[in-house]
């Protein structure tokens, strides 16, 4: 699934992305509270044994990571990549600002895709996001930092706080694979409103978070853990 982003709608798979395995804090009390109060997910969560979501610690490289695989396959965007990290080994913003826009075309960026991640380098360097700020800050104050940065919408900064903040009660109403998971578990594959997600998903809170990521997992029961560039469904089109 910081990505992350798997903007095509292809199923995730792990990357050569550092990832911190850990378990959320809250990812046990949740299971056991949502199968108490949702029949759907008592069935689901016990499906999937121990797994849990898995996490990215570095805010500035789960960020890349995710511009660099908006709208493309997973296989050019994991070229990608691996690309940068080769002309980027430390992948820190100072770094990507001085390799500059001509070397990171070199790795396969599309122009804007280049100055998406250089506005990206910039916005971090400059401290006009406040990332050591961001675990006391509230999910929405995230978001409105986020959503500054070329490239970033919603959909992405919403994954980023999954999957790099593990914040519990986040809902992703962009993400077609929550609304198909929704779908499929509750409505018999029948279409599915924002309304209807908002109004099953209460029921959720606040873990919405752990319920998305079971609804995922049911898409695609082999799936890894995944990160913010790499949600199931994830929606196209994030940039802007």
């Amino acid at each position: 699934m910081m990505a992350t982003s798997r903007e095509n709608g292809e199923a995730p798979k792990v990357t050569d992305l550092a990832q911190v395995i850990q378990v959320p804090h809250y990812w046990e009390e949740a299971k056991i509270e949502l199968m108490k109060r949702d029949r759907i997910m008592k069935k689901l969560i016990p499906q999937f044994g121990d797994l849990h979501l898995v996490g990215h610690s570095d805010p500035f490289t789960t960020l890349a990571r995710s511009l660099v695989g908006q709208q493309i396959t997973p296989k050019a965007a994991d070229a990608a990549w691996k690309k940068l990290l080769a002309a980027c080994p430390k992948c820190t913003p100072s770094q990507v600002l001085k390799a500059g826009a001509e070397q990171l075309s070199a790795c396969g960026l599309s122009k804007r895709k280049t100055e998406y991640i250089l506005d990206l380098a910039d916005h971090f360097k400059a401290k006009r996001v406040h990332a050591s700020q961001w675990d006391q800050m509230d999910d929405e104050a995230v978001i409105a930092e986020l959503v500054q940065i070329r490239g970033i919408g919603r959909w992405t900064a919403e994954m980023f706080l999954i999957f790099n903040l593990l914040r519990p009660n986040v809902l992703p109403l962009d993400d077609p694979g929550l609304i198909q998971g929704i779908s499929v578990n509750y409505f018999s594959g029948e279409p599915v409103s924002r309304s209807d997600a908002r109004e099953v998903s209460a029921n959720w809170e606040p873990w919405r978070t752990v319920a998305t990521w079971y609804l995922w997992r049911s898409l695609d029961p082999a799936a890894a853990p995944a990160a913010p560039d790499a949600a199931p469904g994830a929606a196209a089109g994030t940039v802007k």
